[in-house]
């Protein structure tokens, strides 16, 4: 697959991407469920909770750091994560407004 041109868009549409891309895998998806259902920072639950090794969900952990929408925190040899509400806010007020404009515009397809 090759590079992904993103000359020519601002800042915040190539930031918006890169978040949506990041969520645009299972593994990432039930990490964020299981983050929202959680009423604490998670350190090691996750590997009881998803069918993947201790690698496999330590990647799609940075993944998701990577793009601001977890956050990590170091507790001895523990790192514990929690979401980002102010970038998944973000995410939230992007799709609103991407509806309420299909909706608005009455297309009809």
């Amino acid at each position: 697959m090759g590079i992904t041109k993103t000359d020519g868009f601002t800042s915040e549409v190539n930031q918006m991407a890169e978040i949506l891309k990041a969520l645009g895998h299972p593994a990432r998806l039930r990490i964020i469920e299981y983050l929202a259902e959680s009423p604490s920072c998670i350190c090691n639950d996750l590997v009881d909770e998803l069918p993947l090794a201790q690698p496999t969900i330590s990647r799609h952990l940075s993944e998701l750091k990577k793009v601001g929408i977890i956050k990590g925190v170091i507790e001895g040899k523990n790192v514990c994560y929690c979401l980002n509400e102010e970038v998944l806010g973000q995410v939230n007020v992007l799709l609103q407004n991407v509806t309420k404009q299909s909706l608005n515009s009455k297309q009809c397809c």
